[in-house]
């Protein structure tokens, strides 16, 4: 750290803490010219953009995440507290696997995979929009694996 009196670059930490928004609070002393000034250290976030379909990138928004799973629970036994859950577990996720770029397929897989145990209905919906069905076939596609693992004698 460079002292911003004479412009040396060795500097003694008195006191550290931390202090509002992320940031630690430094109180140094320059070994040089022995004035004190205080400095702040902040996390520099790097903003994680999605790749969409198309190749454009967008920021990540959570905000559209519960926009599409608010759409797809409509009307069904989905609390807020679910909803919230499968944001937070979804977003911790990209952001344990991913460090600047996602492809927003990543994404939608792992609301299916979330919102096929919470409620099938509504992870029908989801998949309706998010595939893109064209027909009555999608749909039946969709379900059939479903199916099988509620009848597994069939």
């Amino acid at each position: 750290m460079m002292c911003p009196f004479c412009r040396q670059g060795e500097t003694k930490v008195i006191d550290s803490r931390a202090s509002q928004e992320f940031a630690i609070r430094r109180r140094r002393e320059c070994l040089s010219c022995e004035r004190r000034f205080t400095t702040y250290e902040k996390i520099e976030e790097s903003p994680l953009k999605i790749i969409k379909k198309d190749g454009s990138r967008l920021p990540f928004d959570r905000e559209k995440i519960r926009s599409g799973l608010e759409k797809a629970c409509y009307k069904r036994p989905v609390s807020e507290d679910q909803i919230e859950s499968i944001i937070c577990e979804v977003e911790a996720e990209v952001y344990a696997d991913f460090e600047r770029e996602v492809p927003s397929r990543a994404i939608g897989e792992k609301v299916f995979e979330l919102l096929r145990d919470v409620d099938q209905v509504a992870f029908v919906r989801f998949a309706s929009v998010y595939r893109e069905f064209k027909d009555v076939n999608d749909f039946v596609e969709e379900l059939e694996p479903m199916l099988r693992e509620d009848n597994p004698g069939r």
